[in-house]
């Protein structure tokens, strides 16, 4: 409901047509239908109430497995899908911009999809590697909230390229104009790049204590790392190079890809010593 209810307020309306009989024989004419006013708090209040469900909804998970709920892709899937929820409910309260919820809740929403169709929920004990360890969780929380800052990136990206014109101007008046656009994906990279190397060093730390060494080049934490260096060279091609625009935007787009295919392709594709979660 949050997702179509900022969908249709970012349209801002939509065009029907109506037919009148008339001596001539019956035509056929446009109606311009426009969203009531106070959709855009409705919508608002949707994506907080949103917010505050999937939270609960990890609190409960959490309470009945007795750890933190991030100890199999289903968990994993769904809390990532919150983080998605939370940082697109707070880029949209610190840029005002609607567009924003439109295209990222239809994203949590595969996500959610993902679990259920693909991942089992049950409850099932986890391999000692595991157990016992706060560093993991802390780890994995981290990685979470990393993943689902950048996806803001995507989406503002995404925006982007379908606002910007040819010669870098403004396509849809109903999206935020290409400068914003390119604000909201900068400061996603800069609120998730950090975690992303925490998340990165934190795990190494706690490899060591499972696995004995800090790096092995298992294909996760191979992955992890080139995702690593797309985001890192997107900052410092921004930063030094002075590069926007559409080259910033297509790297993002390929560290969201990176993102991707650290999170789905290492897990099913390719085995190592983090396919210990299975699905």
């Amino acid at each position: 409901m949050a997702a179509a209810t900022y969908v249709l307020s970012a349209l801002g309306g939509w065009t029907t047509y109506r037919q009148a009989a008339t001596d001539a024989g019956t035509v056929s004419f446009p109606v311009s239908v426009t969203m009531p006013s106070g959709v855009d708090a409705i919508a608002r209040l949707l994506l907080w109430l949103t917010l505050a469900l999937l939270t609960l909804s990890l609190a409960f998970r959490a309470i009945a497995v007795e750890r933190p709920p991030l100890g199999n892709l289903w968990e994993y899937t769904v809390a990532l899908g919150w983080g998605m929820v939370l940082f697109t409910a707070a880029f949209e309260r610190g840029f005002k911009e609607r567009a924003i919820p439109a295209v990222m809740l239809p994203v949590a929403i595969a996500m959610m999809a993902v679990a259920l169709m693909f991942f089992p929920s049950d409850i099932s004990p986890l391999v000692p590697a595991l157990q016992a360890n706060r560093i993991l969780g802390i780890h994995v929380t981290t990685m979470v909230l990393a993943y689902s800052a950048l996806s803001v990136s995507f989406g503002a990206s995404v925006l982007y390229l379908a606002q910007a014109g040819g010669d870098g101007g403004r396509r849809f008046l109903r999206l935020p104009d290409a400068e914003t656009l390119e604000e909201v994906a900068y400061w996603s990279v800069l609120v998730g790049f950090p975690l992303l190397t925490l998340g990165v060093a934190l795990g190494a730390y706690w490899a060591n204590s499972a696995w004995g060494r800090y790096w092995g080049w298992d294909p996760k934490e191979t992955a992890a790392l080139l995702t690593w260096f797309v985001y890192a060279g997107y900052l410092h091609a921004r930063g030094l190079r002075g590069w926007e625009g559409k080259r910033a935007a297509y790297l993002l787009l390929l560290g969201y890809a990176a993102v991707l295919f650290t999170y789905f392709a290492v897990n099913f594709l390719i085995s190592g010593l983090h396919s210990y979660a299975g699905v």
